[in-house]
């Protein structure tokens, strides 16, 4: 017995030897690739020497001779912080990403292919002016002179990742960071989306019953044409709407599809006496985030602010002069336009004047891992890229013998949204600032501005003209036959709506509606906030004048409007239930979970039982005002609608009917539905988190996603590379944490502000900025998620472009010193 002991115990050492030997080895060749920060360069490519200072939160400065030299050293600095990011956004909208990782990305590949973002982007650097292409080269220059240190230093393949993957790097090009911006258009717009989910609703529910749950705005019901008689034939049967295509998508559902909060004061509603601006943009979670800080020297001064690693361009910040942020505008600018095949040849589809025409085809070779290649015939009409069926869940909405193409801005073969970007850093006034904006196309963006001449809101982007007579004036997919289906060319930049100087001296957006002109001069029939601009308004005006702190309030508060409004209403008759209840019983639990919202003041704290409590009860009346009518296209509002809920318990139009299930033979009320709602909500509650109400943790359920989007999924690499905090806010929060609304934890906080800043241009170098995890994108490295725990906490970095603090107790300091020319 003792000899076998002996054997097991030598096994088990040996065992644990080999594997501290494997994870030894692992983490040399994984940090081979960690970036020494204070390592000097010599590299062909610039013509004069650029110092590189990351400050202590590393955030380089760059210091360059000429713009062009800059942008080269913000290349260089992105591919060392950010290469596997940067190749992985390239592969999505090149639709090369089945390369790598095989037929599960394959539909991503299909999409980005069909909508040809890739060939787009080639055609679009011949569009840009002298100094932006100029830039571009540059920059590419910088990112491959990277890639060149890699491939011939023992640099461990640039990122960890590339161990696992394709380790090839292909030399970057201007097109790329065009592509990218193209990406971005695809991930921020949302309306082919709303088109469908539309037309599945007009399809499932009775006349007069869909202004309910999907109205235009919240103060009218929709009108839109019922989609039968629009497009006879589609028949989608039972079926849940499927927008997913798979990992690595960036198509979104449209509540994922965009939003950000801005706003700026006047000098003269500011305590110090300069002009205030805070933005904090909100997108998708992901490690590292999408945002990199940067400082940038340019001919026309410094520039700081979030930058897109790929793209060469401080897409918000501000210079000395002008600070600039951005929220989704969610303008209507893509239209579903349903073809018609020629029953004898459906390689043409019917015009409008009963003649066919034949579609521009070309053919794509996919290259899949592990399996042969696919070949794609591309087709276009008229109206743009004809899409498969799986692509936005068309197949449910378009008939036999029809197809679906795809009419959108971003579509463009000239489009110059880098350029813009590069004259708005240029811009030394808010007018300038406007005038920049010109050229810019997609996606579209309310542009807030604050300068030495006050403030702005300007929407920019191309805004499509449609017919007055177009048949679903682009809320659904349209017949391509009608002569008044289709964009009738862009507006003047001229008619964008804009908002200069106002009286009140304040401006904000948080995706609320802008405008109220009518159609086809309006903006769009669907917005991205109903609720958010309530807490906003409340704020903003409780105070005469503004400093950096309010706004910083602003950003970080976690009140919710919906709560407030709803848990009263849906409620009512349930606060007050005569004797109390016997402990143990479901009529008691309901009692303790009542007493604690009665008394709560609708604060989304981490730390509080009541945020989980309010969510779960509107999540689970949500579910039951619907689930009977639409089952499974029920599943697609997974989060409480609070236009919707308030229609129904104000029973606006009748829209009370709702509460009665249908399938059932009792009539139920509003209360009674309330009541089964919020039981229903606390046992699910108690079975995941416990009997003990009060020791229950919004922040618990409600953890911040910051997932790796290839390895965080991996057992046991997950929790490396993965970043899980928890977090306040939620839904129509200020500070917004979207729930993700389904799967076993519904109440995770999937998207948000990656990037806050507020800009006070009294004291311009006071201003601070932060993102949601770090600045380096190596799992090892520690500011891969050093800047998270700031950000959960609500706390900034400084935001200066003084060159003194950006060398006090810097990171690192580089140099890059041009290669002496070779000798003939």
């Amino acid at each position: 017995m003792l000899t076998l002991f002996r054997w097991m115990l030598r096994i088990t050492l040996l065992c644990l030897a080999i594997a501290l030997l494997l994870l030894t080895i692992s983490y040399w060749f994984l940090s081979r690739s960690l970036v020494d920060y204070d390592e000097d360069f010599t590299l062909n490519g610039i013509s004069a020497p650029v110092e590189v200072v990351r400050n202590s939160d590393s955030v380089p400065h760059i210091f360059g001779s000429t713009d062009t030299d800059s942008w080269f050293a913000l290349g260089f600095v992105h591919a060392q912080d950010r290469l596997w990011q940067m190749t992985m956004l390239r592969r999505t909208a090149q639709g090369r990403l089945s390369e790598i990782f095989g037929p599960r990305t394959l539909a991503v590949d299909e999409l980005a292919r069909r909508l040809d973002l890739y060939n787009l982007a080639l055609e679009s650097v011949k569009a840009q002016d002298d100094s932006t292409r100029s830039a571009l080269e540059a920059y590419s220059a910088g990112v491959n002179a990277w890639i060149h240190e890699v491939n011939n230093g023992a640099r461990g393949r640039g990122a960890p990742e590339f161990w696992l993957f394709e380790p090839e790097i292909a030399t970057w090009a201007p097109a790329d960071s065009i592509a990218i911006l193209k990406l971005m258009a695809l991930q921020l717009s949302g309306q082919a989306q709303n088109e469908v989910l539309r037309a599945r609703l007009s399809l499932a529910l009775p006349p007069g019953r869909l202004g309910d749950i999907l109205p235009e705005d919240s103060s009218k019901a929709i009108t839109s044409p019922e989609y039968a008689a629009l497009v006879p034939g589609a028949d989608p049967g039972n079926r849940p709407l499927n927008f997913a295509l798979g990992p690595l998508s960036p198509l979104q559902e449209p509540a994922l599809a965009g939003a950000s909060n801005a706003w700026a004061a006047m000098a003269e509603r500011s305590a110090a006496g300069g002009a205030l601006l805070a933005n904090d943009p909100h997108l998708g979670f992901s490690a590292p985030t999408l945002w990199y800080l940067a400082r940038v020297e340019l001919r026309s001064g410094g520039v700081i602010g979030a930058t897109i690693p790929g793209v060469p361009a401080v897409l918000i910040g501000r210079s000395d002069q002008l600070g600039w942020g951005l929220t989704t505008a969610y303008l209507d600018d893509q239209d579903l336009v349903i073809e018609k095949l020629n029953p004898k040849n459906h390689e043409e589809y019917l015009l409008p004047d009963g003649s066919y025409a034949r579609f521009q085809t070309r053919q794509t070779v996919v290259r899949v891992k592990d399996q042969q290649p696919l070949t794609l015939t591309l087709r276009w009409s008229r109206n743009g890229p004809v899409l498969s069926g799986k692509q936005y869940d068309l197949e449910t909405v378009t008939p036999s013998g029809h197809v679906a193409a795809l009419s959108w801005t971003a579509l463009s073969p000239a489009d110059t949204s880098i350029s813009a970007a590069m004259k708005l850093m240029q811009a030394s006034s808010v007018a300038e600032g406007i005038e920049a904006g010109r050229g810019y196309m997609a996606p579209a963006q309310n542009l807030m501005l604050a300068g030495p001449d006050g403030i702005a809101m300007q929407l920019i982007g191309a805004m499509p003209a449609r017919d007055p007579a177009h048949p679903s004036q682009g809320r659904l997919p349209s017949p391509g036959w009608n002569l008044a289906t289709g964009f009738r060319g862009m507006f003047p930049y001229e008619e964008n709506p804009r908002f200069l100087n106002p009286e009140e001296g304040l401006l904000g957006n948080t995706n609320n509606k802008t405008t109220d002109r009518p159609f086809p001069h309006h903006v769009s029939f669907t917005w991205g906030d109903t609720q958010r601009i309530k807490a906003w308004l409340a704020l903003i005006e409780s105070r005469e004048v503004h400093t950096r702190e309010s706004f910083m309030e602003a950003q970080l508060d976690t009140m919710n409007p919906t709560a407030r409004l709803l848990l009263p209403l849906i409620g009512a008759d349930l606060w007050f239930t005569g004797e109390a209840a016997a402990e143990g019983t479901p009529e008691h639990f309901r009692q303790r979970a009542l007493a604690l919202l009665a008394a709560w003041n609708g604060e989304m704290n981490e730390h509080m039982p009541e945020p989980l409590i309010a969510e779960a009860w509107l999540r689970e009346l949500m579910d039951r005002l619907i689930r009977d009518e639409l089952g499974p296209l029920a599943d697609h509002f997974s989060r409480p609608d609070p236009v919707f809920i308030e229609r129904v318990y104000r029973d606006v139009n009748g829209a009370s009917k709702w509460c009665d299930i249908v399938q059932s033979a009792p009539v139920e009320t509003c209360t009674d539905i309330a009541r089964m709602a919020l039981d229903e909500a606390l046992i699910r509650l108690a079975e995941s988190r416990g009997p003990n109400i009060e020791s229950w943790r919004w922040g618990d359920a409600h953890q911040a996603t910051h997932d790796h989007p290839v390895l965080g999924e991996v057992p046991l690499l997950k929790w490396f590379v993965n970043i899980r905090q928890s977090t306040s806010g939620g839904d129509d929060t200020l500070m917004r944490g979207r729930t993700k609304g389904s799967g076993p934890n519904p109440f995770l906080n999937v998207h948000g502000a990656g990037y806050r800043g507020v800009y006070d241009f009294a004291d311009p170098d006071s201003s601070v900025f932060i993102t949601a995890t770090g600045q380096s994108g190596h799992p090892l490295s520690r500011h891969y998620d050093d800047l998270g725990e700031l950000w959960r906490r609500g706390e900034y970095i400084p935001m200066s472009l003084d060159p003194e603090l950006a060398h006090a107790g810097p990171a690192g300091i580089m140099m890059l010193t041009p290669a002496e020319p070779e000798q003939p």
